[in-house]
């Protein structure tokens, strides 16, 4: 006989990766609880989609009350280095994918999905707090509730979509140092930005600072501004310790960011991530797998850790749904083996923006057409397209590219010097 649980599967955190799968598994009919430690709306980064996120919505029934929010249409990004430009465009990939996506307060994004995963059935409770857990025969949450008083709850599965919580991880030994160097953000949301006709279309603007800095500029609907800077620690502490005066010091001297957010107001105080870059020793095990940030965290770059939150979400779902039903499943193969493939993916083209070659493979004058949508669906989201070459061979492929481009143009000024695009190790 089964022993009795109060939820078929239990998830904690109710961001996007949490949401998406508590869709899923509702619709395929299992009784989901979610456990969010905070109330929402609340503030959180990570306000840029990739188009791949629309699939993953469609695949959850949650792109309509998106599709509602009216966000900002994001049709690409724009990479500024200097006076070089390049656009990124949607519309013209490798991979058969959506073409736009949105950029969003996430604020108001993960409250929308946590209300319509709510409507649709799942237990959702805030202020709930996983503070232990038992695996076994059935799983075992001790969850303590907004009145402090605590309680356990039984299940089938535990999905941790906790994010920088990292419940799990925390809880079970999990985590491990990540491989990435040590870099921190320092982001506010802003208004009064001067926004130039080329952001018109919602595109992610990416600039460079003369130090190695590298800042983004993510537009919003209601008139706001995301504003993030990506730094070694060693930069940032040579600038006013006050986070607005550290801000705008920064601004200040990459004169194309200065260009256009010299006279913002700070709607949101600015905040601060140290260290943020995070790797787990595995992904799952016996009654339980990780989704999202409480995975693997690589950098915000090319702002995939909302595509990664909601790909780990859908594919965690649909295991649970075949486990449960009594399948066998090889979680290391079908899930760890499938997800790390995006996220190697993904990690090439970070280390290849902080060696500065990917900046050569960026600003390369006449870009191949069919290289540029290769590259484009990477950077769109679609990282498990194998027919893809710079996804099948990406750790081969764009180093190869960037070899290449450097020995045909050597003092080109699309290869650009790294020491001018990326933080230096001290």
């Amino acid at each position: 006989m089964p022993l009795p649980v109060d939820h078929d599967v239990a998830i904690i955190g109710a961001g996007p990766g949490g949401c998406v799968a508590a869709a899923l598994l509702n619709k395929a009919g299992l009784r989901v609880g979610i456990f969010e430690r905070t109330r929402f709306p609340r503030f959180v980064i990570g306000e840029s989609l990739l188009p791949r996120c629309n699939d993953i919505l469609d695949q959850a029934g949650l792109i309509d009350c998106i599709k509602d929010r009216a966000y900002m249409v994001k049709s690409g990004a724009l990479f500024v280095v200097g006076d070089q430009r390049r656009a990124i465009h949607f519309n013209e990939q490798f991979t058969n994918g959506w073409a736009y996506t949105w950029q969003m307060p996430r604020a108001d994004f993960d409250n929308t999905l946590a209300e319509a995963v709510r409507a649709s059935g799942v237990s959702l409770q805030f202020e709930n707090t996983v503070t232990a857990v038992e695996t076994g025969a059935v799983q075992t949450l001790r969850v303590q509730g907004p009145d402090g008083e605590s309680r356990d709850i039984r299940t089938r599965f535990i999905v941790d979509a906790s994010g920088y919580g990292r419940v799990l991880p925390r809880l079970l030994d999990l985590d491990e140092p990540s491989g990435m160097p040590l870099r921190h953000a320092l982001f506010a949301h802003v208004r009064g930005d001067r926004r130039p006709e080329e952001a018109a279309d919602g595109r992610t603007w990416v600039t460079v600072h003369p130090e190695g800095a590298w800042t983004w500029i993510i537009p919003f609907s209601n008139g706001q501004t995301s504003v993030g800077i990506v730094a070694e620690p060693e930069m940032l502490a040579a600038y006013p310790t006050d986070p607005k005066a550290r801000m705008r010091a920064v601004i200040a001297g990459d004169p194309v960011a200065a260009e256009f957010l010299s006279e913002i107001e700070f709607v949101i105080e600015p905040g601060e991530i140290h260290g943020y870059a995070t790797a787990v020793k595995s992904l799952h095990g016996k009654g339980f797998c990780l989704v999202g940030n409480a995975t693997e965290f690589l950098d915000p770059i090319f702002s995939s850790g909302v595509t990664l939150a909601m790909e780990s979400g859908a594919r965690a779902a649909s295991l649970i749904i075949r486990e449960l039903a009594g399948d066998e499943v090889d979680w290391a193969t079908d899930y760890s083996e499938y997800m790390m493939r995006g996220i190697d993916t993904f990690r090439t083209f970070v280390e290849a923006w902080y060696d500065g070659s990917f900046h050569t493979v960026l600003f390369a004058p006449n870009p191949k057409d069919s290289i540029t949508r290769m590259i484009t669906s990477v950077l769109a989201g679609y990282v498990w397209d194998m027919d893809n070459p710079f996804v099948r061979e990406h750790k081969r492929k764009l180093p190869q590219l960037a070899r290449l481009l450097t020995r045909m143009q050597p003092d080109s000024a699309s290869t650009v010097d790294s020491k001018n695009v990326r933080p230096q190790n001290r």
